[in-house]
């Protein structure tokens, strides 16, 4: 499995500005866009492209395009929403498709509730976006749906990761390259990512409870 931790400064940089605690919603919104843009820009590294002849003011000439309404973009409910706005700018033909799940808090196992898939999915390049990666089974259960449905191309987009979960993907779909900011030190008791930056749906949506 290929997993591509960026390390670029300027990644790092907006990374180090979500981790701070009293980052308010309105301020971690508009990073979370910024990070999910570079992000989305080094996801797609290995597409392809297909050859076009356009006009320019000295004539024609042949350019390489990417051929976006050949991918999904597939955000996990609720927190992968947060990343879509950065990534659709990137990809503004690409189509949409949801999967939505819940954490049992004591099992740390995902629920599903929602799906709906872009038509033509299994013909298409899956953009998996989700802020964490933790324990990893929302993103693995997102996998094994999307290779139910005849997707064979799927890629993860993270701001955050934690050695566990990539362990388990790796055994279970070593297929699939991940593209994330930082890998963390680990998971703690409760299943988050230390150091993190705490839960990150409740701080796109402003549900923090405190």
């Amino acid at each position: 499995m290929q997993i591509n931790e960026i390390k670029h400064p300027l990644v790092q940089h907006l990374i180090g500005q979500l981790r701070e605690h009293n980052r308010s919603p309105a301020q971690f919104r508009p990073v979370v866009d910024k990070l999910s843009y570079l992000l989305c820009y080094e996801a797609l590294n290995t597409q392809t492209t297909v050859r076009e002849e356009i006009t320019t003011w000295a004539g024609v000439t042949a350019v390489a395009r990417i051929d976006d309404s050949k991918i999904t973009v597939v955000p996990i409910l609720r927190a992968g929403l947060g990343m879509l706005n950065g990534v659709l700018d990137l990809l503004p033909g690409a189509s949409v498709s949801v999967v939505g799940f819940e954490r049992d808090e004591k099992t740390l196992k995902p629920h599903a509730y929602y799906e709906k898939w872009a038509p033509d999915v299994a013909n298409k390049a899956a953009l998996v976006i989700d802020p964490m990666l933790a324990t990893g089974g929302t993103f693995l259960a997102t996998v094994e749906r999307l290779k139910a449905v005849g997707c064979k191309n799927i890629h993860g987009v993270f701001l955050l990761a934690a050695p566990e979960g990539l362990a388990q993907l790796t055994k279970q779909h070593p297929d699939v390259g991940i593209t994330v900011a930082a890998v963390d030190e680990r998971l703690n008791e409760l299943g988050y990512i230390i150091p993190g930056l705490g839960d990150a749906g409740d701080r796109i949506f402003n549900t923090v409870v405190e």
